[in-house]
């Protein structure tokens, strides 16, 4: 009786623990600093391959304070194009926080439609797999719960959808990411009713500052996120582009009460990343401001 009793009081515990720490996973409504400008791919397909060449890009982010089971999020993101109107693309996302880790590859195939002379319409699709599992080493209690193996049940299939318009000053594009969920409200047996990403869409214009050619500018960008279970999120900013010297500052308001800025110069071939999230309001009061490191690199 004293064995059954223990489990039936520890039972509920280690469920939310881990439903907890799946939210924590999922919550991190800043997403990639680097996804408006630096490595527009991460969040829409069809912007895999703008350009020819190979581009490799590699992405960290995590609290600058550093606590026990912090969320830790990285990415890597590959893109080919041979020089005609297809592009393919190879992105590589990890998600770790507290017991859980969450792991997606997906595959993407873009075609780049030329419809004027400096006028494009793009469209992309990711398909892969994801897979989340926990970390037995972080865990106290029983390991063999029927529910915590149900958990780690292998893979499942995935994929985004995406689309975008450019011009030598306008972009503007929309996508649909983590298509699973569109289809599925169980997720190894956690229910995704809430912070998870349902669309993203954003619009940027490039100002010229300047008479000779492109040397100086400025790109405004807006967008609109849908996350289900909280209110949609405006983000409002743009990036100073000094061309001349390589160099790089944005900043962004986002509606969920965080403010970001972000600093990138390039050496040659070889791109450097870095932007700082700080919390606002009562977000502020749950959740540490967080840093993030990128590197990019491109080969023609």
């Amino acid at each position: 009786m004293k064995i059954k009793s223990i489990k039936t009081i520890y039972l509920p515990i280690i469920m939310f623990l881990l439903i907890l720490g799946t939210n924590s996973a999922n919550a991190q409504l800043t997403e990639y600093e680097s996804m408006y400008f630096q490595n527009q791919y991460i969040n829409n397909p069809a912007m895999a391959g703008l350009e020819e060449g190979v581009k490799l890009n590699l992405g960290y982010q995590r609290q600058w304070d550093e606590v026990p089971g912090n969320p830790i999020l990285m990415n890597a993101t590959f893109e080919y194009n041979s020089g005609n109107r297809t592009g393919l693309g190879l992105n590589v996302t990890s998600d770790r926080a507290g017991l859980i880790n969450r792991t997606r590859i997906m595959g993407t195939y873009a075609y780049h439609l030329p419809i004027g002379v400096e006028d494009k319409i793009h469209f992309g699709l990711s398909a892969g797999a994801k897979f989340a599992s926990i970390d037995y080493s972080k865990m106290v209690g029983d390991k063999d719960d029927v529910v915590l193996q149900n958990f780690n049940e292998g893979a499942q299939l995935d994929g985004d959808l995406g689309i975008a318009y450019t011009s030598r000053l306008l972009t503007v594009q929309a996508s649909l990411p983590k298509l699973h969920n569109l289809f599925y409200e169980n997720d190894n047996g956690v229910k995704n009713y809430a912070d998870r990403s349902t669309f993203y869409s954003a619009v940027s214009y490039k100002i010229l500052l300047s008479n000779y050619d492109e040397n100086l500018n400025i790109e405004p960008l807006v967008a609109y996120r849908g996350v289900k279970g909280h209110k949609d999120i405006l983000d409002m900013g743009g990036r100073f582009n000094f061309p001349d010297y390589k160099m790089n500052i944005s900043a962004f308001y986002h509606t969920n009460s965080i403010v970001s800025t972000a600093f990138g110069i390039s050496l040659d071939d070889l791109g450097v990343f870095l932007a700082y999230s700080k919390y606002f309001g009562s977000l502020g009061a749950y959740a540490n401001n967080t840093f993030e490191v990128g590197l990019n690199y491109k080969m023609k």
